[in-house]
């Protein structure tokens, strides 16, 4: 079953995807904090690339024509979604700039680097092993690029600013997905999530000592309830699957244990846990509540019922859908996830 799922992801990567039509306009107005936030660097997987992924020599790609359907112009950019990610959210409702670039984008100009990028890569995780053929990039391969940056920062505003710059930004992470469910050391190792919440304690520290102090580490999502998972292991009623969301809680409550210790072992920073395990189950379980209809599949599905990782004709109503396809969110449901956090989360990153 394990590798069944591994062949169905890495199809979902490879192929091009269906893709939901309609993004809904922004929540509120943008937050007026550009002095405050001068800039958003987001670390993490499929979820957040913007496009890191084009650049590399790696399979896992999401730049496909049908990719980026509601995006600017209908283009496909890397961004395994139908139009933005939550990076380009974030900027976005900080009104700091529309997009957050990938940083391996040979076009960058100075003025990009200034206000943040991306080093997210898609099919990558805490764990260096985990998916390691694909050869993305993984987080420690991330922080080796955060560096290579930082230097470049010098050289365009001076070590001062630049160090400035990276002590006042917000810093999201958002990875753990592909190691919880993917790696086989999750089903095989008892003590895999402990060695994951190392992985991101590491991690936190090497950030903590270039400078950053304004950090917000999302959990993992709850993964059971991903069309993926449900497809194949949810039954006729295709449930979200329990056993998978119990691993995916688990890991969670031992990796926000860690992260408020590291928030009190660094007075001067601001490390936050960001719960996106709960916001996708309380969508799954009250749709309505929110404008959606359909819970259980992906826009991209046969017949409105089966899921496909490729398929030749888009869903009409994919306004009705939280998921676009076999596990990532659309636009509109990402754009309820950042506007969450920085309700929730805002305050305490510039307090």
């Amino acid at each position: 079953m394990k590798m069944k799922l591994l062949f169905s992801y890495i199809f979902l990567l490879f192929s091009p995807v269906v893709i939901a039509r309609g993004a809904i306009a922004n929540l509120q107005q943008p937050y007026n904090v550009s002095g405050i936030i001068p800039a958003v660097f987001v670390f993490g997987d499929s979820v957040v690339d913007t496009g890191n992924n084009n650049w590399i020599a790696t399979l896992a790609k999401g730049n496909f024509p049908q990719y980026g359907k509601n995006f600017e112009g209908g283009k496909a950019t890397g961004r395994v979604c139908d139009g933005k990610v939550p990076s380009d959210l974030f900027v976005e409702e900080l009104g700091i700039k529309e997009l957050l670039p990938p940083y391996l984008d040979p076009t960058l100009q100075p003025e990009d680097l200034i206000t943040g990028v991306n080093f997210a890569s898609i099919g990558s995780g805490y764990d260096p092993q985990t998916l390691a053929f694909l050869s993305a990039l993984s987080i420690p391969k991330q922080l080796e690029l955060f560096k290579e940056y930082i230097e470049k920062l010098k050289a365009i505003v001076g070590e001062a600013r630049a160090l400035e710059i990276v002590s006042n930004s917000l810093i999201i992470v958002l990875t753990g997905n592909n190691d919880i469910q993917l790696n086989p050391a999750s089903s095989l190792n008892p003590s895999y999530e402990a060695i994951l919440v190392n992985f991101a304690t590491f991690f936190l520290q090497d950030l903590y000592k270039l400078g950053a102090r304004r950090i917000g580490v999302f959990g993992v999502t709850a993964l059971g309830c991903a069309p993926l998972h449900r497809n194949t292991q949810g039954g006729i009623q295709r449930n979200c699957v329990d056993s998978l969301n119990t691993k995916a809680y688990s890991f969670n409550n031992k990796l926000s244990i860690q992260i408020n210790y590291l928030d009190n072992k660094f007075p001067d920073a601001r490390i936050v846990y960001i719960d996106f395990y709960n916001f996708l189950l309380d969508l799954v379980n009250n749709p309505t509540k929110y404008g959606y209809k359909i819970v259980k599949n992906g826009c991209c599905a046969l017949a409105g019922i089966i899921d496909l990782p490729s398929c030749p004709i888009a869903c009409s109503n994919d306004y009705d859908y939280i998921f676009w396809d076999l596990f990532h969110l659309t636009e509109r449901t990402y754009r309820l996830l950042v506007h969450q956090v920085l309700q929730q989360h805002l305050q305490t990153f510039i307090s």
